[in-house]
């Protein structure tokens, strides 16, 4: 048996080759199929920094036996790609450059993959002059004693920024959104640090960033607003050892404290002791 499979149009063929009697049939059996693009693709923003990616089947693709699933691919800002049999997309991403992907249909049927032709949807930068945004953003985020996190942002105005710039900051975490009300000005009063003492952010979630957005006013320029997403655990400050003693053992010096206060195990912390004599001005480490 022989088996060739060709794609112009799409469309396979099947040729089968017996012999019987020293006479030979051939039958050719040709299936054209087509594959056609998805419908109503469309890009939403949702949230701070997250975008819904929605789209529905062709009403005109054939059915038949085949699977039909879809290929999805990011080319900005962040490229990536991957398919799924779903017809909704939630990418969380910074989108004050813009958002862009590429979508199209996958036919599988057997080994054989058919694929249709790219549909492409884009989301424009966020409006605002070159170099308003705000640089140098950092943000930390702390366990209290009450299980609470709370936030703290720093940021530097951008080069371009007027001097009356105001800037404001919104965290997201999840479906929650809250705008900063505690801020530190610089010499020209505009904001360049924000503290949240309570927020919404699970500190046993680490899995889910959070989003941080900073957008401004100014009488003399539009600025341009920035974005970030933060994983938990690289902004986690990490607490302080708990109950620490020490004390004199006849001629042994014994210290002992318990772990921090941190949704980790006990297992991923290392501590450094740090010992000063001040009466020898001794020091170890």
């Amino acid at each position: 048996m022989i088996c060739l499979c060709c794609s112009l149009l799409v469309t396979s063929c099947c040729f089968k080759q017996f012999t019987e009697h020293h006479a030979m049939e051939i039958f050719v059996f040709s299936l054209p199929v087509q594959v056609l693009p998805p419908v109503n693709f469309t890009l939403t923003v949702s949230a701070l920094a997250q975008v819904l990616l929605h789209w529905k089947p062709n009403p005109n693709q054939e059915q038949r036996n085949y699977t039909i699933r879809y290929d999805l691919k990011i080319l900005s800002p962040v490229p990536e790609e991957y398919d799924t049999k779903r017809t909704y997309s939630i990418q969380a991403v910074a989108l004050h450059n813009g958002f862009s992907a590429c979508l199209r249909t996958l036919l599988l049927h057997g080994g054989l993959q058919l694929s249709s032709e790219w549909l492409k949807e884009e989301l424009p930068p966020l409006p605002g002059a070159p170099e308003t945004s705000v640089t140098n953003l950092s943000c930390v985020t702390h366990l209290t004693t009450s299980s609470t996190v709370s936030l703290h942002c720093t940021w530097l105005p951008g080069q371009g920024a007027p001097e009356d710039t105001k800037y404001f900051l919104f965290y997201r975490y999840e479906m929650y959104t809250e705008e900063c009300q505690d801020y530190i000005q610089d010499k020209w009063d505009r904001n360049i640090e924000c503290r949240f003492s309570v927020t919404h952010i699970d500190a046993e979630e680490l899995d889910k960033p959070v989003v941080i957005h900073i957008n401004g006013s100014s009488k003399y320029a539009a600025i341009k607003p920035f974005q970030h997403l933060f994983n938990q655990n690289a902004i986690e400050k990490v607490n302080v050892p708990r109950n620490v003693s020490v004390f004199l053992e006849q001629n042994d010096l014994l210290a002992t404290w318990e772990k921090p206060i941190s949704p980790f195990p006990k297992e991923c912390f290392e501590y450094e002791f740090y010992l000063f004599n001040w009466k020898s001005g001794n020091k170890q480490v």
